[in-house]
């Protein structure tokens, strides 16, 4: 009897097993069908207004349609895609107003945050975290002249940073807010930095945003809230700069996505 019960109980381990397994791949197929249609609308395959035809993204991308399906519902949250009232998804433009706005928000839910991080009083190991890597942004900043690599490791840096920033504030609910505004189009830190690689101005642009990165976590450790907080809603000003710039540009070649940005 004792055999049957063991038997049984090791299929439905099994069974477990394969479940979640199953559940894993399902998930994992989503978030890489997600990434790539995300791509594929920034770099401009997806113009803006164009009409998402499920069946041609499911034999473009080679995946079934229900991580294709779970995809688009995803990104019509994250706002790149709008439904449309006969069923289906269309790729968003946006004015630039709505841009702006968004970058206000972020750089109004940084603030907060640093000052928080400031008045509670940060975790030592997620300072010396944040030291660490402005030590690297450093390194990056001191070529006399940025090629593409060190623009990538900016980037890479530079969010690594703001997420720093934004564990030094202990605070969930918002943190889940600052990655809710950061997943909006064009609204995250590193968001128009790519716009600066052709910049004559692009070295004096990002040390400026480094300075800012040490002031706030100086501000931080000192227990200087209100700082803190300024110096956050100043920082995202730059973004707001980058914004225009990116706008008004006519090389947009180099940030295909930008086009889904309308001028008014």
């Amino acid at each position: 009897m004792r055999t049957t019960i063991n038997a049984i109980n090791s299929v439905a381990t099994t069974a477990d097993s394969v479940g979640a397994t199953g559940q894993n791949s399902l998930e994992s197929a989503q978030v890489r069908a997600q990434l790539q249609l995300r791509e594929m609308i920034l770099a401009g395959e997806l113009p803006g207004g164009a009409r998402i035809a499920e069946l041609s993204i499911v034999e473009k991308l080679g995946f079934s349609r229900t991580p294709i399906r779970a995809a688009l519902m995803r990104l019509e949250q994250e706002g790149l895609l709008e439904s449309l009232p006969n069923g289906g998804y269309a790729v968003r433009t946006f004015s630039e107003r709505d841009v702006s706005e968004a970058i206000e928000l972020r750089g109004t839910i940084e603030g907060l945050s640093a000052r928080l991080a400031a008045e509670r009083g940060a975790p030592t190991v997620v300072l010396g975290e944040a030291r660490e890597c402005l030590n690297r942004i450093d390194e990056v900043l001191s070529q006399p002249a940025l090629n593409d690599e060190a623009f990538s490791s900016y980037v890479a840096l530079n969010e690594r940073f703001h997420a720093l920033l934004s564990e030094m504030a202990g605070s969930e609910v918002i943190a889940k807010e600052l990655d809710r505004v950061s997943s909006l189009p064009f609204a995250s830190a590193s968001g128009f930095v790519v716009v600066q690689a052709n910049s004559p101005r692009a070295r004096d642009m990002l040390i400026v945003a480094q300075d800012q990165h040490r002031q706030v976590l100086d501000a931080i450790e000192q227990r200087e809230g209100s700082r803190a907080e300024a110096i956050m809603r100043e920082h995202s000003r730059l973004a707001q700069r980058n914004l225009r710039a990116a706008v008004a540009s006519h090389n947009l070649d180099q940030m295909p996505g930008v086009r889904l940005i309308r001028k008014k």
